[in-house]
């Protein structure tokens, strides 16, 4: 009788050892080792994504949310910028960046804006997109992130490149607006 008190009182011992282990790892894991704080950095950045994103998703109509931040495409011929003809330049609705001129601007017919060349190349991000069952060219904008459209090489001469853009991406400023509005350098564009 006695040994099998003292087993299991062994038992007991080994179990509340461990279970303290498991206590003692899972509040390392969650203390700053340098400060002593609660390691709160994870949340707060989700956190503060959800908030950039709500923040995002009221400040912009329904297409523009989804074509920017969700990869969307808009329907051809039923958008804004898609046979536009004023002049001047167009930058990314989410952050202002710089990114076509209508010097650039032609009709390639299928139904969305379409560039030869990016008014500032720096500001245009491409990568490989293999949706749909097809290789392309996505582009999207550099400091925002915003997802634009897709890069041909079936433009026309000039460069041979089409870069096809939602205008749901973009916002137009009129040549006469871009001193007021901080894009001034582009004004020569026009002259």
């Amino acid at each position: 009788m006695k040994n099998n008190y003292s087993l299991r009182n062994l038992e007991v011992t080994v179990f509340v050892i461990a279970l303290s282990l498991v206590f003692a790892i899972a509040g390392c894991a969650v203390q700053n080792s340098d400060s002593g704080e609660a390691l709160t950095a994870k949340p707060a950045l989700e956190e503060e994504e959800d908030q950039k994103m709500e923040e995002l998703r009221n400040s912009l109509t329904a297409m523009q949310f989804a074509v920017t931040q969700k990869d969307a495409t808009e329907p051809p011929f039923n958008n804004e910028y898609w046979d536009y003809k004023e002049e001047g330049i167009y930058v990314d609705i989410v952050s202002g960046e710089p990114l076509f001129s209508s010097t650039d601007k032609y009709d390639s017919g299928s139904g969305w804006p379409s560039f030869t060349r990016p008014l500032a190349e720096d500001n245009i991000v491409e990568h490989k997109d293999s949706s749909l069952g097809m290789v392309r060219t996505e582009v999207r904008s550099k400091e925002a992130d915003s997802h634009l459209g897709h890069l041909f090489p079936d433009g026309p001469q000039l460069t041979g490149m089409r870069y096809c853009i939602n205008s749901a991406a973009l916002r137009f400023v009129p040549k006469d607006q871009l001193e007021e509005e901080g894009y001034s350098e582009y004004l020569k564009l026009f002259e």
